[in-house]
């Protein structure tokens, strides 16, 4: 059996969170949080989210620039992953935090949401979740096939 897994997709107004089945193959959307940087409402329910499902990995997407570089984006995410690192500690959380590529994983997701028959207009509210899934989905793959997974591990000092 796996460890349970979520896969996040941060953005500046919303973080798209997306979960691995008990046995790891397979990824499915959960929700999409409202951002909250003054209050931190999206991280604390990110936590609730964890302890509920038992989770023991978190992937959130790192995006760069399609050549590679970091971005302001980048930074946000990153930040964020810190952020989680430092609250899922503070509450005596387990969790392992990684930063993995996702590069185009927003495009994709909109490209699946179109193929899927959504309106353009619909696509805000479940996008996140979407790229989120696509994030953690690459993860889980990458595992079944014994391919190792490029990601940097969020480390507190």
């Amino acid at each position: 059996m796996a460890n349970a897994a979520l896969g996040v997709d941060v953005g500046l107004a919303r973080v798209g969170v997306a979960a691995s089945d008990p046995s790891g193959i397979l990824a499915t959307p959960v929700m999409t949080l409202r951002r909250d940087a003054k209050k931190n409402s999206d991280l604390r329910m990110l936590l609730r989210i964890i302890a509920d499902r038992g989770v023991t990995e978190v992937f959130i997407g790192e995006p760069k620039s399609l050549a590679g570089n970091a971005t302001e984006s980048t930074k946000m995410a990153r930040d964020y992953a810190i952020a989680l690192a430092q609250e899922a500690a503070s509450a005596n959380i387990e969790l392992e935090v990684f930063m993995v590529d996702e590069r185009l994983s927003t495009v994709n997701a909109h490209r699946s949401l179109h193929a899927s028959g959504k309106k353009m207009e619909d696509h805000r509210k479940v996008v996140d979740q979407v790229a989120a899934t696509e994030i953690l989905q690459q993860v889980l793959e990458m595992r079944r096939n014994n391919v190792r997974v490029q990601a940097s591990r969020i480390v507190l000092r």
